[in-house]
Parts: C-alpha cells; sequence; structure tokens
C-alpha cells in the first residue's frame, strides 16, 4: 500500500431547490488538491441536522482529476460521515473502477485531517503493477 499526503482546499456552496425539505441541505464541493495529489475534484453533497446538537450526516460524490505521485488520471471517491453528539465518523472511499488513464485499477481510502483551520488528506492507495 503506498500513501499521499498533502492539503487541499475546499469551497463549499449550497444548492437550493423549490421543494425545500426540513433539516435537509444540498451543497457543491470544488477543491484543490496539493502535495502528493496535485489537482482538483467537483462533487455534490448531501447532508441532514437534527434537533440534538452536534449530531448530523453527509454523503457525498467527487470527481478528482490530475495526478497522484506523478500518475496522471481521474478518479471518485465516496464519502460517508456522521457526528454523533461531537463524535465524528467519516469515510471516504475511491469507487471501485473508476481510475482513469494511469489511475486505471486505482483503489483506496482517504482520510481528511482538519487542523488549525486547514484541511489535510492522507491518501493510502493501491494500483496494479
Amino acid at each position: 500500500m503506498k500513501q499521499a499526503k498533502g492539503e487541499f482546499e475546499v469551497k463549499l456552496l449550497p444548492q437550493t431547490d423549490e421543494r425545500a425539505i426540513p433539516l435537509f441541505g444540498r451543497m457543491t464541493i470544488d477543491k484543490v488538491f496539493r502535495g502528493d495529489l496535485e489537482g482538483t475534484s467537483q462533487g455534490q453533497m448531501i447532508s441532514t441536522g437534527t434537533t440534538v446538537s452536534n449530531s448530523a450526516g453527509y454523503v457525498a460524490i467527487e470527481r478528482v482529476e490530475g495526478r497522484l505521485n506523478g500518475k496522471k488520471g481521474a478518479f471518485a471517491l465516496q464519502h460517508n460521515a456522521i457526528m454523533n453528539k461531537g463524535e465524528g465518523s467519516l469515510n471516504v472511499i475511491v469507487v471501485p473502477d473508476s481510475g482513469t488513464d494511469e489511475l486505471t485499477g486505482l483503489t483506496g481510502k482517504l482520510n481528511i485531517i482538519r487542523k488549525d483551520g486547514k484541511h489535510f488528506y492522507e491518501f493510502d492507495y493501491e494500483l496494479p503493477a
């Protein structure tokens, strides 16, 4: 298993619908990755809050394009996260068979780290030989 590390910037923009659902939100995701993964991504997130403070959940899909440790291509990431009274759990995995070009066959899991108001990633991945 290989690992890529770096920093990313994220911009979330609310999407609005004519039909509002209480406690639900929908956002677009735009990211710029730096470090071992150099590139950009775009995606969508659906989230829900609850009537209990610090409890929520979200799911998202994003498509990343760029270079991973020098290999060019694109791939998709799937997010699944919950916050249970302030205790978070996040799972971000590569969508199977979503890798293209030199990233064909990519598998892995991306960990997001927030520190001092910045976003960092650690990406454990494998590519076929």
